[in-house]
Order: structure tokens, then C-alpha cells, then sequence
């Protein structure tokens, strides 16, 4: 009976051994179980985090971006809006210039005829330029400086060569009546105009930097002139 008794308890104490050593051995399992679950949620939440702060910085860019868009295109409608001012105030002009034409015209004696021809030839180059036929009017005034070169007329020719020259996209001719005008008639009424038509021609390839000193060289030598005060509303545009 005592053998019995101390078989089983040897048999308990056996199985509790046994049973502890299994609850501890799964207890080791699931702790790394765990630290492995708890490290995997760690990565994902850093890789979250990069991700978020990723997206941040594309929305920051894409921002900044819009922003420099925004400013381009208020300086895009500047510019337009400054063109077309330019060019009402050039029609206006040159409307003008016109009706003085026609009225020394209609002034002058029958004995200045040939004066009066080359005068009509300089009104119908003026009259091609202003229904917007360049190409057609530069061949006129270019004609009619070749055929006058003692004309009364001349700077203003070449000015209006120059024009024509401009709205045919030939800068470069365009550059040289302008000079011309400035070099040989510095102190006509015309010359002022030229430094401008020499500004727009510089913008027309865009050569700013030499467009802003021409337009400040303008106003510092013909602070005076219409063309000056345009000088000056365009360089307030081009600096906003």
C-alpha cells in the first residue's frame, strides 16, 4: 500500500514537472511572438510616418509651385495688358501723324510738286503701315529715304521704318533705323519715340536687362516725352 502510494506520488510529481516545463516553454514562444508582432508594427509605423512626411513635402512643393505659376502669369497679363496699351498708343500716333501730313498737305502750293509727290509717297507708306500692311510700308519709306535724303521727313521715316521693320519681326533692321534716327537727329521730336521702339525691340528677343537700361536712358535723357512717361509705366509693370 505504501509503494502504491509513493508510486503516485512520484507520477504527480513527475506530470506537474512536466506540465510546468511546457507552460513555460509556450509562455517563451508567445513572448517572442510578441516582441516579433510588436517590432513588425514598429517598421510599418515608421514606414507609415516616411510616407506621411513624403506626401508633406510634394504637397509643400507642389505649393511653392503653384505659387511661382501664379506669379508668372500676373507678370504674363502685365506684360499683355502693357502690349496693348503700347500698341493703342502707337495707332494713336500714328492716326495723328497722319492728319498733320494731310493738312500740310493740303497747305502746300502747287509749285512744291515734286515736294508734295514724295510727301503723298510718305502719306501712303504711313497709310499702308497703319491698315497693318508692315511688309508693303517698309518697302515704301525705304524707298522714300533712298529717294530724299535732304527730306524734312527723314527722321521721322526712319522712325517709322523702324516700326515697320518691328511689326514684320525683323528686330534687327528694326534696331538699325532706330539708331540711326538717334545718332543723326538726337534732338527730334521723334528721337524719343526711337529709344522706345529700341526698348520693345530688345523685349522682342528678350533681352530685358538692355531693354530696362534703354527705357532708364530714355526717361534719363527725354524725361519730358510721352515716350518716357510710357518708359516709366513699363518698367513699374516689369518690377511688380
Amino acid at each position: 500500500m505504501k509503494r502504491l502510494l509513493s508510486l503516485a506520488a512520484f507520477a504527480a510529481f513527475f506530470l506537474a514537472g512536466s506540465a510546468q516545463a511546457q507552460i513555460f516553454g509556450n509562455s517563451a514562444e508567445v513572448r517572442q511572438q510578441i516582441t516579433d508582432l510588436r517590432q513588425e508594427t514598429q517598421g510599418q509605423l515608421e514606414t507609415v510616418k516616411n510616407a506621411q512626411f513624403e506626401l508633406s513635402n510634394q504637397v509643400e512643393v507642389m505649393r511653392t509651385e503653384n505659387a511661382r505659376l501664379r506669379g508668372q502669369v500676373e507678370v504674363l497679363q502685365n506684360e499683355i495688358e502693357s502690349l496693348k496699351n503700347r500698341q493703342r498708343d502707337f495707332y494713336i500716333d500714328l492716326d495723328n501723324r497722319m492728319r498733320q501730313l494731310e493738312t500740310q498737305n493740303s497747305a502746300s502750293t502747287q509749285a512744291d510738286n515734286v515736294s508734295s509727290t514724295s510727301g503723298n509717297s510718305y502719306e501712303a507708306a504711313l497709310g499702308l503701315l497703319k491698315e497693318g500692311r508692315a511688309a508693303e510700308a517698309l518697302t515704301r519709306l525705304e524707298a522714300y529715304i533712298n529717294d530724299n535724303p535732304d527730306s524734312d521727313n527723314l527722321p521721322e521715316a526712319h522712325f517709322w521704318a523702324g516700326t515697320a521693320s518691328l511689326q514684320t519681326k525683323n528686330v534687327s533692321a528694326a534696331n538699325k533705323y532706330f539708331n540711326t534716327v538717334l545718332t543723326r537727329w538726337p534732338k527730334s521730336a521723334i528721337a524719343p519715340d526711337a529709344m522706345l521702339g529700341l526698348a520693345n525691340g530688345q523685349l522682342a528677343v528678350n533681352d530685358r536687362r538692355n531693354a530696362q537700361k534703354t527705357l532708364q536712358s530714355l526717361i534719363s535723357r527725354y524725361p519730358s516725352s510721352n515716350a518716357a512717361k510710357t518708359a516709366k509705366q513699363h518698367l513699374s509693370s516689369s518690377s511688380r
